[in-house]
């Protein structure tokens, strides 16, 4: 069985400029999504998708094989599905591998540990299903939405808001790992197919990095949790 993972990494981040190689804990941001990846027992080839030379120079350089994404899939409005479809077709027809399973990995959410990707796609195997995300608890979050001018609880009722531990169990799509078939991602479009499961991971792995405010924060759970000195390579 073939599995592989797809990191894609475009250049041109408008909330943070360079944001996928802007430096986090001492290497590039791409880096730990790349080495995380390559130290997965259940991952056979990592594959960097982006338009960037940079991107590419520093993907290449922690051992990623990479896909030159054209100017069509690269811009604001471009899907990651998009570029992910073009980096299957080309992982197929130029690196002749008949791929079984992919693994979406955002390079803006390195709060991963390698063991997190293998648990994920065993449990993908195990429930049989098209289509996996990656999620976290959240136990008392209590959301509100502001509809013309008027405030309105979302998730719970405000009126009746009853013990915490007796509200239904939801859980946040934290965009860590997606796995899926090939098939799913053709048919559908969308990384999401039929048969959905969800592996869930602790919650401080919920933080991604869209701005530079969140470098402190990821940064301190890489070291608090050992993500930043472990030799995952």
């Amino acid at each position: 069985m073939h599995t592989v993972a797809v990191i894609p990494a475009r250049g041109g981040s408008k909330g943070l400029k360079n944001k996928n190689i802007y430096p986090v804990a001492g290497k590039p941001l791409l880096a730990w999504t790349i080495l995380q990846a390559l130290a997965s027992a259940s991952i056979e080839r990592v594959f960097v998708t982006t338009d960037d030379q940079t991107i590419a120079e520093v993907a290449s350089e922690y051992g990623a094989e990479v896909i030159v994404r054209p100017p069509e899939l690269s811009g604001d409005k471009a899907t990651s599905e998009s570029a992910i479809i073009h980096a299957a077709g080309v992982i197929e027809r130029d690196h002749h591998i008949p791929i079984d399973i992919i693994v979406f990995l955002q390079a803006t959410s390195p709060l991963r540990k390698p063991q997190d990707i293998d648990r994920a796609v065993e449990l993908f195997l195990r429930e049989g299903a098209d289509s996996l995300i990656s999620v976290t608890r959240a136990d008392d979050l209590t959301l509100w939405e502001s509809t013309g001018g008027e405030w309105k609880s979302v998730n719970f009722d405000y009126r009746n808001r009853g013990m915490r531990q007796d509200r239904p169990t939801q859980f946040i799509e934290n965009g860590s790992i997606y796995i899926f078939n090939p098939e799913t991602l053709t048919v559908f479009g969308n990384r999401i197919g039929e048969k959905l499961s969800a592996y869930e991971m602790e919650f401080w792995q919920t933080w991604e990095i869209d701005t530079l405010e969140e470098i402190d924060l990821i940064e301190y759970y890489m070291n608090k949790k050992n993500l930043a000195v472990q030799d995952v390579n």
